[in-house]
């Protein structure tokens, strides 16, 4: 496996890449919440991309993968941060934002603070403000108050680790929400959702749907797909999903 080159952000953080050099527009992967860029979709679209003469860009945000830093430290701001980065410093012109749950979020900071650097935006059981609606609503009082007072509270995970939740990340996601005000997507969008996703219930994804603004925005769900969104069919789609992007925006040359 080749090894990954490493982007120095302004910040002083290690960002963890690779590139595919390719005829733009350009496909960026913003993978999920303790993911990383070695993950089945992200692996899958660069082989993609090398079929299709595709640039493409996979990274690890702070925290995760090959990146520099520990996960606990991290937070959505700074996770976006390091997304922004890489796609300065890193792409040409507007690119096709792909984003995976936790990514799904980022994908929509990116396209809210950047737009002149997107044209065009996949979802993949995209979990806009999970901080709060998923993480925060779902705690216990004790919970709350644990995590508020000692900085961070230990969850069951199917992990031999318990799942921690961090006070930063609880409160940093609030700087971050993007439900809560009005978002516009002037972009072929195109949210994709499996039916049987434990993480991102459907409610989500049509919540999602009805809030952003655009003249191409499209849900697409899968029945019987969880929130790995990994099979065969299901990557299939997510490909057939940035073709028809490219298509839209006539950046599909073949």
């Amino acid at each position: 496996m080749t090894a990954p080159s490493i982007l120095k952000t302004a910040s002083g953080r290690d960002i963890a890449y690779h590139l595919t050099a390719g005829e733009g527009p350009g496909v960026v992967f913003c993978g999920g919440y303790k993911s990383d860029m070695n993950g089945t979709k992200a692996v899958a679209l660069e082989d993609w991309a090398r079929r299709t003469g595709r640039a493409f860009l996979r990274f690890d945000y702070s925290g995760h993968g090959a990146s520099s830093g520990a996960f606990v430290d991290g937070s959505i701001g700074e996770w976006a941060e390091d997304a922004r980065a890489a796609i300065t410093e890193l792409t040409d012109g507007p690119q096709i934002i792909v984003g995976s749950s936790m990514g799904g979020w980022i994908s929509l900071l990116i396209a809210r603070d950047m737009p002149e650097k997107v044209c065009g935006l996949v979802g993949i059981a995209a979990a806009p403000d999970f901080t709060e609606d998923s993480f925060w609503a779902g705690f216990t009082d004790a919970q709350r108050q644990t995590i508020m007072a000692e900085g961070q509270v230990a969850l069951p995970s199917d992990y031999p680790e318990p799942y921690i939740v961090t006070k930063k990340l609880i409160v940093d996601g609030r700087d971050q929400l993007v439900l809560r005000t009005p978002l516009d997507l002037p972009f072929p969008t195109r949210f994709l959702l499996g039916t049987a996703d434990t993480s991102v219930k459907v409610s989500v994804g049509t919540r999602l749907l009805e809030h952003v603004s655009g003249d191409d925005i499209r849900l697409t769900l899968v029945k019987g797909a969880d929130h790995s969104f990994s099979t065969p069919d299901c990557l299939t789609l997510v490909e057939k999903s940035i073709e028809k992007i490219l298509q839209r925006i006539g950046g599909d040359h073949a």
